[in-house]
């Protein structure tokens, strides 16, 4: 019995716990609202769930570079300043193709909005929407961006 649940362990549990993780990187769209301050969600192109701006890394390019590349493309986005650290992170499961579940890390990145072009290279994929803090925690399905939002 002792062997046959160190087998299941070994070849079932443990790489479901020690799979790695894919990286992806986001951006924390922010203009100054008056005295607040909103955040820029966009639609998913999969489901319509509103999420941030995010995607895999890209060659040549780091975190935040990234982030403010994913911004643009998904959103329009004309960055004012791009935070060259992350302001936090989120994991959440990235359903593939196939119907299986790849755990992805993602870092988020502050972006300062400069302004949103209505002409950018997702413009009829996704919707945007600047909304509250609160708002936006709301929106969203992943547990650790609603608390990185809540901390706005």
């Amino acid at each position: 019995m002792r062997s046959w649940l160190r087998n299941i362990w070994e070849e079932v549990g443990r790489p479901l716990f020690l799979r790695p993780r894919r990286v992806q990187f986001a951006a924390l769209c922010t203009r100054k609202q008056g005295a607040s301050e909103d955040v820029l969600l966009i639609t998913s192109r999969d489901t319509g769930r509103w999420i941030i701006p995010k995607g895999w890394p890209i060659d040549g390019l780091d975190g935040a570079e990234t982030a403010a590349q994913e911004a643009w493309e998904e959103a329009g986005v004309r960055a004012e300043t791009v935070e060259k650290e992350p302001v936090g992170q989120y994991t959440y499961d990235k359903i593939l193709n196939n119907g299986s579940a790849q755990p992805v890390l993602t870092n988020v990145y502050r972006i300062r909005v400069s302004e949103l072009s209505d002409d950018y290279p997702e413009v009829d994929q996704r919707k945007r929407c600047w909304v509250s803090p609160s708002v936006a925690a709301k929106r969203v399905r992943e547990p650790e961006l609603q608390s990185l939002l809540l901390q706005m």
